[in-house]
């Protein structure tokens, strides 16, 4: 059973930093996509960063230069160090887990991803 469970999320003030963790079991780990994925209430489901087999990385370009997205495979745990915090990051991060993907989906495809996390929420306040 395919399991990828979030912590890390909590409240900050505006320029603080979080490392949200995202453990996967159950899962073939170093050939997934693997992305982070937020909502925040009211909006749709968007892509934060992702990583794909290769260990290419792509990221939003509003968390560009903040954001960095990492994986520890002996872990099995995708990783998103998230810096300089603002109050629009606010929302609930997931991750998400996929095997069969086209590089352009990474971020774009939330419907194409099989496997989420239940999310941890990160809330920044001014």
């Amino acid at each position: 059973q395919v399991q990828l469970v979030e912590s890390g999320g909590g409240s900050v003030q505006t320029g603080g930093s979080l490392r949200l963790s995202c453990k996967i079991s159950g899962y073939d780990f170093t050939t997934a996509h693997m992305a982070w994925f937020r909502q925040a209430p009211g909006k749709e489901r968007e892509g934060v960063a992702g990583m794909n087999p290769d260990n290419r990385i792509m990221y939003r370009d509003s968390v560009k230069g903040r954001f960095t997205i990492s994986k520890d495979n002996a872990e099995n745990t995708l990783y998103l160090q998230m810096d300089s915090l603002l109050p629009e990051d606010t929302a609930m991060y997931y991750c998400a887990a996929e095997k069969d993907l086209s590089p352009e989906w990474l971020l774009l495809g939330v419907s194409r991803y099989t496997h989420w996390g239940q999310g941890t929420q990160v809330t920044v306040y001014s």
